[in-house]
């Protein structure tokens, strides 16, 4: 095949590893943004091309043929330079701009990233953010995803990571509950309440609390003892609602939990101990290893840093 043929069949190449890339046509063709229709028609053209198949097709996969596979792993790095190289020209207008993809968990998203990405917008008029707000773990390389925010006891050594911020948990209650059933003073009274809590086994939920001035947990500093409750979720937003509509003590991150706290909706119980061992006390940053990294992304980073650099007080 004369060069020009083959020039010609760049972007059918392109198409052909995002494909293994995204595992569907439909994938595929909504992350070139293209239509399934037209994403068929460039595969099967370059199959013509090649005199052989490089797509297995099935009612339910796409995978690649072993030349389809051979096809891709070879011509990754070149395209990858490309971008690379594309992205790095473009910056030198000297205004980000671009989109910057990003997931991060629920309660997070809505209580602390969503208010703070307005500014970050309007001091960036070129930059589009699209957030993905879930609890799932995200493959960051494989779904597109250019940074993910992840509560975690320590930062994956697949990915490069920025400590976020500490974060801690808390127990909380409305004053009418404490009113109603009395306030705790140590940690063994929790046994007499309703405690709303993050179900993490089948099992009898325990909480383990540890004095707040202590440097390490001892067997005279740390306590860990059941807890029951009528309610307890899988969503640190839905135990905060529990809680204040008066059901009792939940036990929520402090993201979660600041807003209300601060105008006094909720009351912190047993202040002089801290819940370990049930969340995660970092958030992280995370972004794929890439070679190159766009002006927008980094400026976002930068930009979470430094808003949520003091954590959240409460």
């Amino acid at each position: 095949m004369d060069t020009q043929k083959i020039e010609g069949l760049w972007t059918h190449l392109h198409w052909l590893g995002m494909l293994a890339e995204q595992g569907s046509y439909t994938a595929a063709a909504a992350r070139l943004g293209v239509s399934k229709a037209a994403m068929s028609q460039r595969i099967s053209e370059l199959e013509r091309a090649a005199g052989i198949s490089l797509v297995q097709r099935t009612t339910r996969s796409v995978r690649l043929t072993e030349a389809g596979q051979r096809l891709v792993d070879n011509i990754r790095d070149q395209y990858e330079q490309i971008a690379a190289s594309f992205a790095s020209v473009r910056e030198l207008a000297g205004v980000a701009r671009g989109l910057v993809r990003v997931t991060a968990p629920v309660a997070f998203a809505r209580q602390q990233l969503l208010p703070k990405l307005p500014a970050f917008l309007r001091a960036n008029p070129e930059v589009k953010v699209q957030l993905e707000v879930s609890d799932r773990l995200i493959s960051l390389a494989a779904e597109g995803f250019d940074l993910a925010i992840r509560h975690s006891a320590a930062a994956p050594d697949t990915h490069v990571a920025w400590k976020l911020c500490e974060t801690h948990s808390v127990l909380v209650a409305t004053r009418a509950y404490l009113r109603r059933r009395g306030t705790p003073k140590i940690p063994q009274e929790l046994a007499a309440h309703d405690c709303l809590f993050y179900p993490r086994t089948t099992g009898p939920a325990m909480w383990t609390l540890e004095r707040r001035t202590a440097r390490k947990a001892s067997a005279a500093t740390a306590v860990t003892l059941p807890v029951n409750g009528q309610f307890s979720a899988n969503n640190s937003e839905a135990l905060r609602d529990a809680a204040l509509n008066d059901l009792g003590i939940a036990l929520l991150p402090d993201f979660t939990a600041q807003a209300a706290v601060q105008a006094g909706k909720l009351a912190i119980v047993l202040p002089e101990w801290r819940v370990t061992g049930t969340f995660a006390e970092q958030l992280y940053i995370l972004r794929p290893y890439t070679s190159h990294v766009p002006r927008a992304v980094g400026l976002f980073v930068g930009y979470l840093r430094e808003n949520f650099a003091e954590g959240f007080p409460l």
